[in-house]
């Protein structure tokens, strides 16, 4: 399985402007800029769009570890959050955190404690990262 995304910047790093795309079309030609990246400008950013892909994926990730525990989530809401630094190498990834809620009927803690780690741990975009992942997981009732 092979994916595609597509970037096209025009101009210098702070009065430049560029377009991320998609394959599949859902982003055509979403503007991004040094002010939608490192100020409030409006428009996306590489960061969001790492955000948007890491909840996507532990989400999906928590599912199938609830699923061989023989649990279905009702729901799961995550939200990513990826920290953007400045350190000696340069601009990085630095941290990642993940807060979870889910709504899992017949779920324990402890079931529910095991399957959001193991995501964690296992989803793709996780172990893409080389920065520190932490995570709230909470198991409503």
């Amino acid at each position: 399985m092979k994916r595609t995304g597509s970037a096209v910047w025009q101009g210098g790093i702070k009065d430049g402007r560029g377009t991320v795309s998609t394959e599949s079309g859902v982003l055509d030609g979403a503007q991004y800029s040094f002010s939608t990246r490192f100020e409030d400008g409006k428009g996306t950013n590489p960061e969001e769009l790492l955000a948007a892909a890491h909840a996507g994926c532990f989400s999906m990730a928590l599912s199938k570890q609830l699923n061989d525990a023989g649990l279905t989530a009702d729901s799961i809401n995550t939200t990513a959050s990826v920290r953007l630094e400045k350190t000696d190498a340069g601009f990085s990834i630095t941290k990642v955190h993940l807060d979870v809620t889910a709504r899992v009927p017949g779920a324990d803690a402890s079931a529910f404690e095991t399957a959001a780690g193991n995501a964690k741990a296992g989803c793709p975009v996780s172990r893409l990262f080389n920065a520190e992942i932490t995570m709230d997981a909470k198991l409503e009732e």
